[in-house]
């Protein structure tokens, strides 16, 4: 699919302000709205909205199909009637500029308990929206609140520790389940209702607004996860149901032992017999709630690293042909509209960073899928294809992700000839100390916008000059990431006017 020339920001909800601990889907979400409408932005990506489990991460989440109840907007259920300002008033005193997920969690989940506590009180049109939501979402909803409330049950364990007839999904044992935890499992149910409820409330005023949202959608799944339970036919399991290869990536050289993810991998053979019909379930259903869809580790459907399970590290791992152009083929053939074009018909940016190989550029160009640059991985020399000059048109630039630090940060702790060159390259004058590092974001920022890139996106901490102690992500570590949060008076009318600037300068 062909994207217009536009612009936007990496921002997750999560670091959105908010009095309740975690930015979420309530006042302040709309806030961001209007003033990236304001800066005439028409881009808004986001991580993956999936509930949160091991590290909070939100690439190891419980389902590829739920949301993230720690994002359901109080504000919003107070409108609903399902909460109380009295509700609210035994708030931990949370921070600022961080979240702590672990005061968060327990006050959050007491919060919504009231909730569902209310919703036989509630309006009718409410309950019938939610019998509507069961309904219509079953083929996913009703084997992750079984699982989420079989969680409850079990202290939060990992499924692999539960009763031998519930790991294997006995019918027995999943009837009494259902019946013994009914309300659990409603309860559950409910969460979901309340966070897509008010997801598609924001996304649909997103797009009135003329801003379209990027999510991200990881290749792979959390072990722990409904989806690895339900359906562990499509995954390499031996028979007690532990994975027998996992996924990760091989050593380089930011990684002497390479990075063991732990993920399950795919038996793709499974995936094509049935059509892979779990993976059209999980983009159409990713696509009724996104515009975009960023697939993480793209490289991995060319050919994936795979990794024996009792390995420690990622060294010994060998690479395996992933399911290549016959995967898109069948997702185009079945999602998209149908017309007859020689590229990828439905709205999907590839994330191509790292080793990537001739195999993997084939399958970007049989499709013409945008790939990724990053500038800041591009000041080790003039031919770098992340420098702006490099790029090609049909592409997404950024001046940083995720997983990298801020562009500040960066500056701060770059190795000295990579530091003197970006100076060089972006003919800025050195200097000393903090006046250096005032401007650099926001020379990144222009010489992302001023390419011939079609998307160029900054995250947030870029445009707040954010140093790093703002990084979301540190890839490989466990502790300390995803907490990151705006202040409530950042969003300021200058800056939105210095962005409307570049996108009006450079026809974004």
């Amino acid at each position: 699919m062909k994207f217009d020339r536009t612009s936007g920001i990496l921002l997750h909800p999560t670091s959105l302000p908010s009095p309740y601990g975690i930015g979420d889907l309530g006042p302040q979400a709309y806030r961001f709205v209007d003033w990236l409408a304001s800066a005439n932005c028409k881009l808004w990506q986001i991580l993956p909205l999936g509930p949160t489990g091991y590290g909070d991460s939100p690439y190891q989440c419980f389902s590829a199909f739920a949301g993230n109840p720690y994002l359901i907007s109080p504000d919003v259920l107070i409108q609903d009637g399902l909460l109380t300002q009295d509700d609210l008033r035994d708030a931990p005193k949370f921070p600022a500029s961080r979240v702590n997920f672990g005061s968060l969690i327990p006050w959050k989940l007491n919060l919504l308990s009231k909730s569902f506590a209310r919703l036989s009180a509630s309006t009718q049109d409410l309950r019938n929206g939610f019998d509507y939501f069961c309904a219509q979402n079953a083929a996913w909803l009703n084997d992750f609140s079984l699982f989420m409330a079989l969680k409850d049950s079990h202290g939060g364990k990992a499924w692999n520790t539960w009763e031998e007839p519930l790991r294997a999904r006995k019918q027995p044992a999943l009837d009494e389940a259902r019946k013994k935890l009914s309300d659990d499992i409603h309860r559950h149910s409910f969460y979901q209702f309340l966070f897509f409820r008010q997801w598609e409330s924001l996304r649909t005023y997103a797009n009135e607004k003329g801003l379209k949202i990027i999510g991200d959608m990881p290749i792979f799944v959390a072990y722990d996860s409904a989806d690895v339970w339900s359906r562990p036919e499509l995954f390499f399991l031996d028979e007690a149901g532990a994975p027998t290869v996992v996924a990760g990536v091989p050593p380089d050289l930011f990684s002497p032992t390479g990075q063991l993810w732990g993920n399950p991998l795919y038996r793709w053979d499974a995936h094509k017999e049935s059509g892979y019909a779990w993976w059209l379930e999980r983009v159409k259903s990713a696509l009724k709630s996104l515009d975009i869809l960023r697939l993480d580790h793209f490289r991995g459907f060319a050919g994936y690293y795979e990794i024996s399970a009792g390995d420690k590290t990622a060294e010994h791992g060998h690479w395996v042909p992933g399911p290549g152009s016959d995967f898109f083929r069948a997702l185009d053939e079945k999602l998209s509209d149908g017309a007859a074009t020689a590229d990828l018909n439905l709205p999907v940016i590839a994330e191509d960073l790292g080793l990537i190989t001739p195999d993997v550029i084939a399958l970007l160009e049989e499709f013409k899928l945008p790939g990724m640059k990053v500038l800041q991985f591009g000041f080790s020399g003039p031919d770098n294809p992340f420098l702006p000059h490099n790029y090609p048109e049909n592409c997404a630039a950024y001046t940083g992700t995720h997983d990298n630090n801020t562009a500040r940060g960066w500056l701060e702790t770059a190795d000295e000839n990579e530091r003197e060159f970006a100076l060089k390259y972006l003919n800025i004058e050195p200097c000393e100390g903090s006046e250096l590092s005032q401007g650099f974001a926001w020379e990144l920022i222009r010489a992302v916008w001023s390419s011939i890139a079609t998307i160029a996106m900054t995250p947030m901490q870029d445009v707040l000059n954010c140093g790093g102690e703002a990084r979301m992500n540190f890839p490989s570590t466990l502790g300390g990431n995803w907490e990151w949060r705006m202040n409530e008076g950042d969003l300021t009318e200058s800056l939105a006017e210095r962005l409307k600037e570049l996108n009006w300068l450079y026809l974004r």
